[in-house]
């Protein structure tokens, strides 16, 4: 049977994947993590802020633009710990701006 010709779904997919398997599973993680620590982000800065990758004990927030990464720079200790107190392994969140540009 070739693939190409008959559409797979993502479930199928990743069971048939253990590395997209493991792709899913990380994304659903970080995903989680962002929801842990909604309340601590300020309100209007909630929108610039979006779950990143996980690399064992590091994990990335992808921001906006660098106004919100300044603030968010400094509530990283309260958000590590928080983390940490609801049971991941965080060693530390490294931040990105990811600046999209229209053209």
């Amino acid at each position: 049977m070739n693939r190409r010709q008959h559409p797979v779904s993502l479930l199928q997919a990743s069971q048939d994947s253990p590395t997209l398997a493991r792709l899913i599973d990380l994304t659903r993680d970080s995903v989680a993590r962002l929801k842990a620590i909604e309340s601590l982000i300020p309100g209007p800065l909630r929108p610039a802020v979006k779950a990143g990758p996980i690399e064992g004990p590091v994990w990335c927030l992808i921001l906006d633009n660098n106004a919100a990464a300044a603030k968010i720079r400094q509530l990283l200790p309260a958000l590590e710990a928080h983390l940490r107190v609801k049971g991941w392994e965080v060693n530390s969140i490294r931040l990105k701006v990811q600046i999209t540009r229209d053209r």
